[in-house]
């Protein structure tokens, strides 16, 4: 009896043991994301501008959205990203010949000029979502005009893609230096009316 009751005892503990382990694995799991991504962040609070630097425009926080509110100029990240994944939602709030844009992967801007020399995902009337330096970054017809649109810009190595409002737009190779660079919105107000950006998020690719 003593012996069935120390056998008892010994798989008892194993099963606790294994089954320990087995949550610590899921824990694991769960903290760091599989197929070299790490966590996806929010770049925008909702309420703040933390995070962002301002530069030659004026931008604020309105009803949980990025305002743009006038002058030519960048609302910038305070971080440099390489290889990464951006989600945003936008929206013009002119009738038509908005214009904005999101830049990425540019370390500096050209002495009394507004904006980088390069990479711009175009926020244009008619071009919304096109690369000018990339040729196959092109598509038309995914966007919803006067309306929020949701992009998704995945930046690996020399490679971008980009998804709109959930429908792959294009695929394109050729980006070049830096391999790093800051991301921005584009404030383009005077020519291109003022837009609002929303549910900002990045995930960095390793």
């Amino acid at each position: 009896m003593k012996t069935l009751h120390v056998c008892c005892t010994l798989v008892m503990a194993l099963a606790l043991s294994t089954a320990s382990c087995s949550s610590c694995t899921a824990c694991k799991s769960q903290q760091a994301p599989a197929g070299g991504k790490s966590a996806r962040v929010a770049l925008f609070d909702g309420k703040t501008l933390n995070g962002w630097t301002v530069l030659k425009c004026e931008a604020t926080v309105d009803n949980g959205d990025i305002l743009i509110v006038s002058g030519n100029g960048l609302v910038q990240t305070e971080k440099k990203y390489g290889d990464f994944i951006l989600e945003w939602e936008w929206k013009p709030l002119r009738d038509k010949k908005w214009d904005s844009g999101i830049y990425f992967r540019y370390d500096s801007v050209p002495p009394n000029r507004p904006w980088p020399a390069r990479y711009q995902a175009n926020l244009m009337q008619g071009d919304e979502g096109n690369v000018s330096d990339l040729p196959a970054a092109r598509s038309k017809g995914l966007i919803k005009p006067g309306d929020w649109n949701r992009f998704k810009l995945t930046v690996r190595g020399t490679k971008a893609a980009l998804e709109i409002n959930g429908t792959p737009a294009w695929e394109a190779d050729g980006l070049g230096e830096p391999a790093v660079g800051y991301i921005a919105l584009q404030a383009e107000v005077p020519g291109g009316g003022q837009h609002r950006f929303r549910h900002i998020y990045l995930t960095e690719l390793k």
